[in-house]
């Protein structure tokens, strides 16, 4: 029993760590991620472990996901392109599963708590470039200042962190004044945050996050619901515009690249557009299992010759539903979209409160940023999702 006790506080500690490293460093991640997993594969009790993993869909699903990206290298002509996507899909079998066995009803606060302040350190080094008190450092810039990843993963990551705040602000009924206090300036500063950095998906979601709170406040009550999204939205959005230079800047670029958008545009729209249109067109020859898991680059470049030859070639679409489409066709999207059901079945039939309005708000997010990128690719924003869908979606009751 001493041992047991002893093992589940190691596991506990890795992961606290974990949740605290994850938007600061992927060198310490990933360092915490190999001791969680040598310790779990010898430890041993893999009969608990497995009835476990296989009790739950969500857990069912994430395996699946990843064995068809492995079967999709059975048709795939670029293995060593496929053999890197697997790589980059192992967290679905190899990370969710094991930390999904290992994670304590006991400590989900001590996790949130723990990747809150972590994301706390990142706004305050983001602040202190932007007000040029330091020097800009790894990616940070003075007009962006997103020190620890780049703008595409900080401002989504960011966005749930607001989320995660707001939370306890209007959910959590023994709060302290004292935190009240800190998580409204807490929240304030991070959604000023937000506009001064550069992440377009992010702040989408952001606005998208808000609209759901709202409702989730006002629960069944829809006309104050509608009535405070149609006042807090374009409220905090014209706020944003009017005081952020940055973000004023980018929604006008937006706009303009969005109006002016041709075939030859060689602009993030114009870009995206022509990476849709050509992959669509690959996609229509292979539309059941898809070119296979690491054709989508040689495949993309054939087309894109005859269809927009001045224009770039891509490794990915950037888009994650229309990537998953390529390599796997129909198949591989039906599997991903399985994911994000059981996410939200699991969440709804949840009686823990924070089970229920967090575990809704994640599969929400990345339903919208994944229009936007393979946000299931990069490192910080994949293991997000993995780390949080580890716990927000457990029965603890039965395990």
């Amino acid at each position: 029993m001493s041992i047991s006790f002893d093992l589940n506080k190691i596991y506990q500690y890795l992961l606290i760590s974990l949740f605290f490293l994850l938007p600061l460093t992927v060198f310490g991640a990933n360092l915490i991620i190999v001791l969680i997993c040598i310790i779990w594969l010898i430890s041993g009790n893999y009969k608990s472990k497995y009835y476990q993993i296989i009790d739950n869909k969500l857990m069912i699903a994430s395996i699946i996901f990843f064995c068809i990206h492995v079967l999709g290298l059975l048709w795939t002509e670029d293995l060593m392109w496929g053999l890197n996507i697997v790589h980059k899909m192992w967290y679905f079998i190899g990370l969710l599963p094991i930390l999904f066995t290992i994670v304590k009803k006991d400590y989900l606060r001590s996790y949130i708590s723990a990747f809150l302040l972590a994301i706390f350190i990142t706004e305050v080094c983001s602040y202190l470039v932007w007000f040029e008190i330091i020097e800009p450092f790894k990616n940070a810039t003075v007009s962006n200042p997103t020190p620890f990843m780049s703008h595409i993963s900080y401002n989504p990551i960011l966005a749930f962190a607001i989320y995660l705040v707001l939370f306890e602000i209007f959910f959590n009924k023994k709060i302290t004044n004292f935190k009240f206090s800190l998580y409204i300036f807490f929240a304030l500063s991070m959604s000023v945050n937000m506009f001064i950095t550069g992440g377009r998906a992010g702040q989408v979601v952001f606005f998208i996050i808000l609209a759901v709170l709202i409702i989730q406040i006002f629960d069944k009550q829809r006309i104050k619901s509608f009535i405070a999204i149609i006042i807090v939205i374009p409220g905090v959005f014209f706020t944003a515009y009017q005081t952020s230079d940055l973000f004023q800047k980018r929604v006008d670029v937006a706009i303009y690249e969005v109006i002016t958008v041709n075939n030859e545009s060689r602009n993030s729209v114009g870009y995206r557009i022509n990476f849709l249109k050509n992959s669509l067109s690959l996609i229509q020859q292979n539309k059941l299992i898809g070119v296979g898991t690491g054709d989508f680059p040689n495949e993309y470049r054939k087309i894109n010759n005859i269809n927009s030859p001045i224009l770039p070639e891509a490794t990915n679409p950037h888009n994650m539903y229309i990537l998953v489409l390529s390599q796997l066709g129909i198949i591989g999207l039906i599997s991903m979209l399985s994911i994000f059901y059981y996410q939200i079945k699991l969440s709804l039939i949840s009686s823990d409160n924070l089970i229920r309005k967090v575990g809704m708000i994640l599969p929400i997010m990345f339903l919208v940023i994944m229009f936007s990128d393979s946000y299931l690719l990069g490192h910080y924003t994949t293991l997000m999702f993995v780390l949080f869908s580890s716990f927000l979606y457990k029965d603890f009751e039965r395990h």
